[in-house]
């Protein structure tokens, strides 16, 4: 307001160059020290922003663009406050905990205290609120979250299952081939024919798909893959006559990308489809008695690693094939080996 005044007596010619009117218009008199005025704090939202700027090119694009700028905004979007301060993060804590799963809560604190870190150490915060909050809540993951592959009898059901489908026998060939390479759904999906080379004996991964587009692969490293005779054989009797470098390999029912929401909500798992409930394909093997319990298809991927290191791969050759670390194989994967193995007496 009193910047509109001041505008109008410039405009007018009537501007008091002692400024004293204005002065006593915010309550501040000629014996008073001079007018400060105190910036507003940055809030948590506005951290965020500056902490994913800091963060993008130091993670994949897929994690970049569906964790920090999807659910950990999202969920800032969604908290009763926003403030950074130690009454603010307690109250965040506990909306959290009413909100969300323990896990899930554990995990946005972490995150916002990894932020609340670095904008410390960025001299754009005092202290760090969030710190230690995490580590007071004890949350367990769901069994779903552990490295679970399936048995060799179960991947045969799944693939024959998806053979035998009257509507989705055409994922057949896409669920083998994710069953053989043990590659992230994302980077079968982007697989397009010219990164296979003519033989059929090698592939490059060199792009992921999310329903964001494509992408890098998540560690953004291009990694060779050797095709056994089993994937040769997939591979050379599913290429076209007439295919051309830019070829999706698995292509949808409509010819794009397929969608991983659809595949694994629909196809795989059963959900709606419109108005209408398709019972997915691994739900009722369930339900059969073929699988033993329902798993995403990204156990999949799980099934390959597991199969490979009990078949006495050398964990280094099995992180280069699928595009992790050794390091990571063996904190993951260690505790599964042989489990699905039956002894011989």
């Amino acid at each position: 307001m009193v910047a509109l005044q001041i505008e109008s007596d410039v405009e007018a010619e009537r501007l008091d160059g002692s400024l004293e009117k204005y002065r006593i218009a915010l309550g501040i008199f000629k014996n008073q020290q001079r007018l400060q005025i105190i910036p507003k704090a940055i809030n948590l939202k506005q951290l965020w922003a500056k902490y994913c700027e800091f963060k993008e090119h130091q993670i994949s694009p897929t994690s970049y663009i569906q964790d920090f700028l999807g659910r950990y905004a999202r969920a800032i979007e969604k908290l009763p406050t926003q403030n950074i301060s130690d009454s603010d993060a307690i109250a965040i804590r506990d909306y959290l905990l009413k909100t969300y799963p323990p896990y899930t809560c554990k995990r946005f604190l972490t995150q916002f205290s990894a932020c609340c870190k670095w904008a410390e150490k960025s001299k754009l915060i005092n202290s760090n609120p969030f710190e230690g909050l995490a580590g007071d809540i004890r949350a367990k993951r769901w069994d779903t979250d552990k490295i679970d592959p399936f048995t060799p009898a179960e991947r045969e059901a799944i693939i024959r299952g998806f053979e035998k489908h009257a509507t989705y026998s055409g994922y057949a060939d896409f669920v083998k081939f994710l069953f053989l390479t043990g590659c992230r759904i994302g980077e079968a999906i982007a697989l397009q024919w010219g990164y296979i080379n003519h033989q059929c004996t090698e592939i490059y991964f060199c792009e992921s798909h999310n329903r964001y587009g494509r992408t890098g692969t998540k560690t953004g490293v291009v990694r060779k893959f050797p095709c056994n005779v089993r994937l040769q054989a997939l591979l050379l009797s599913i290429r076209p006559d007439d295919y051309h470098k830019e070829m999706l390999v698995f292509p949808s029912p409509t010819k794009k990308e397929i969608s991983v929401n659809s595949f694994t909500g629909v196809v795989w798992r059963g959900g709606m489809n419109g108005n209408l409930y398709y019972p997915g394909i691994v739900t009722q093997l369930v339900e059969a008695g073929e699988v033993a319990r329902y798993r995403p298809p990204y156990n999949c991927r799980h099934t390959f690693i597991t199969e490979c290191l009990e078949r006495g791969i050398p964990v280094t050759r099995v992180a280069r094939w699928v595009g992790n670390s050794p390091e990571i194989i063996f904190k993951h994967y260690s505790g599964v080996l042989g489990e699905n193995i039956v002894p011989e007496f």
